[in-house]
């Protein structure tokens, strides 16, 4: 199935009927557990009662039951033969014996016959009424076990019908020491036909209500999904046009499919906010490569034609210049292709000191300020690290009137570097748009003849790379005051 909404309405009806079927399974068990035991109660009271009555020494013959069509009883002695059975038992099963005709027992000291027979009326004589038969004996002192009796399941046959019973053995001690067993039965009749009942309702009931779940799922699903549906086509649309300035609808709820539509627009925001920084890149770079190759191509063609007027110095300043600019280019998209920097441990302090002492022939020298006691260690790479380095001095000898100072020292977790300078400064609403790539404020333009207006964005996209930040302040000296933190190796 390709469609969630399919997915969702099979995976929720599946769980449902699982759920469904594994709950009537319990309810038809505990039901029909209930009404075995009641069953098996019933059987138990008609067991201990025909008991009682043989503890008592009632003559076989003479045995009352109730309702001797629904509790058929049947008594068997030590040797599991039937000595007294309830009236029209005609066969019986469960019992441990199926004898429905019972045998004479001599150790019973009573008649033998089935009980309730026609021939056995009441006009025996006015003693009938004791249920002792007319006979003077002193009442008898059996005993009835008071323990659990055992249950079982079976049929019985009584007047032609047959049906299942619960029966519950119950032992009984006449006086005489004779124990016999009655078992007693109560019709499962009634557990069969609940039973049955609740079958057929589950039965009945499970489909349809499956089919109500299956339905109630396709529709909850489908306009749950409804706006999912809308974000497609329009990204869909968005590729095909490939208008990155369109966003897909985003609905009023405050639900994942909200969130997933605004992480969408955040994303093609982001998105068309690249493209449109590479177009701009790609112009820039276009405009800025244009214009030592124009100079470059005009001297060489004013060399070819007239050699003595070839100037040698400008078209190797226009090479050197173009090289740098390749450079930087270069390097920006190693950065913007996420290339990580090294993990060299080295000494900032010892970095700073190096690139400072390489610029003895420049129009300023910086002033160092870096502790003698104390290892400045960060991680990263030590060629983009002394990049950034020399990048910050150049600006700021570019823009200083007569003085730059660089500084390092621990602070705030990690190790700054600070470069100052005693130029004119950075307005406060221009400190970051320097960081853009080929970004020169107006009056840099005028007198920085060879920036591209690279280096910054080289140096604080290497700051960023390396888990650090690259800032710019102004300085008490009323210049610009450029802060790069890194944070500590290890």
């Amino acid at each position: 199935m390709r469609s969630v909404r399919a997915r969702a309405a099979l995976g929720a009806t599946v769980v449902v009927a699982v759920a469904l079927i594994g709950a009537g399974l319990a309810v038809l068990l505990v039901l029909r557990a209930n009404l075995t035991d009641q069953a098996g109660l019933q059987a138990e009271v008609v067991a201990r009662e025909v008991a009682g009555q043989l503890a008592l020494d009632v003559p076989y013959d003479r045995l009352e039951t109730h309702d001797e069509e629904d509790h058929p009883v049947q008594v068997t002695d030590e040797d599991g033969r039937a000595v007294a059975v309830s009236k029209d038992l005609e066969a019986i099963s469960g019992t441990g014996t199926d004898q429905v005709a019972p045998v004479p027992s001599p150790a019973a000291g009573g008649a033998t016959g089935s009980g309730r027979d026609d021939g056995d009326d009441d006009d025996d004589g006015d003693d009938s009424s004791s249920g002792r038969g007319g006979d003077d004996r002193a009442p008898g002192r059996g005993e009835v076990d008071s323990g659990e009796p055992d249950f079982g399941n079976g049929t019985a046959t009584v007047d032609g019908d047959t049906a299942d019973y619960r029966f519950a053995s119950v032992r009984a001690t006449t006086s005489a020491g004779v124990t016999l067993t009655v078992h007693a039965g109560a019709p499962l009749a009634a557990e069969q036909e609940a039973v049955g009942s609740v079958r057929g309702a589950m039965l009945t009931g499970l489909p349809l209500l499956l089919l109500v779940v299956a339905g109630v799922t396709w529709l909850v699903t489908r306009r749950a999904l409804r706006p999912v549906e809308g974000i497609r086509r329009e990204m869909a649309a968005i590729t095909a046009s490939e208008d990155l300035s369109r966003r897909v609808p985003e609905p009023g709820s405050r639900d994942e499919i909200a969130r997933l539509a605004r992480t969408t627009n955040e994303t093609l925001t982001a998105l068309e906010g690249s493209v449109d920084r590479q177009r701009r890149f790609v112009a820039d770079a276009s405009h800025e490569l244009r214009s030592p190759i124009a100079s470059l191509r005009t001297q060489l063609e004013v060399g070819a034609a007239h050699p003595e007027l070839l100037d040698v110095p400008g078209a190797v300043a226009d090479t050197v210049r173009l090289q740098a600019l390749a450079t930087d280019l270069l390097l920006l998209a190693r950065l913007d292709a996420g290339e990580r920097p090294g993990r060299t441990t080295l000494d900032l302090g010892a970095l700073v000191r190096e690139e400072v002492a390489q610029r003895t022939g420049g129009r300023m020298v910086p002033t160092v300020s870096v502790p003698d006691s104390g290892v400045f260690e960060v991680a990263g790479s030590r060629g983009q690290l002394a990049r950034v380095i020399g990048n910050l001095l150049d600006n700021a000898e570019r823009h200083a009137r007569s003085a730059v100072t660089v500084s390092v020292r621990s602070g705030r977790g990690g190790v700054v570097v600070a470069v100052t300078d005693d130029g004119a400064g950075v307005p406060p609403e221009e400190r970051e748009r320097i960081f853009e790539r080929f970004a020169r404020l107006d009056d840099a333009r005028s007198r920085d003849e060879g920036g591209a207006g690279l280096g910054l964005a080289i140096a604080r996209d290497v700051a960023v790379r390396h888990g650090g930040r690259l800032s710019v302040d102004g300085a008490r000296e009323g210049g610009a005051r450029f802060e790069l933190w890194l944070p500590p190796a290890g």
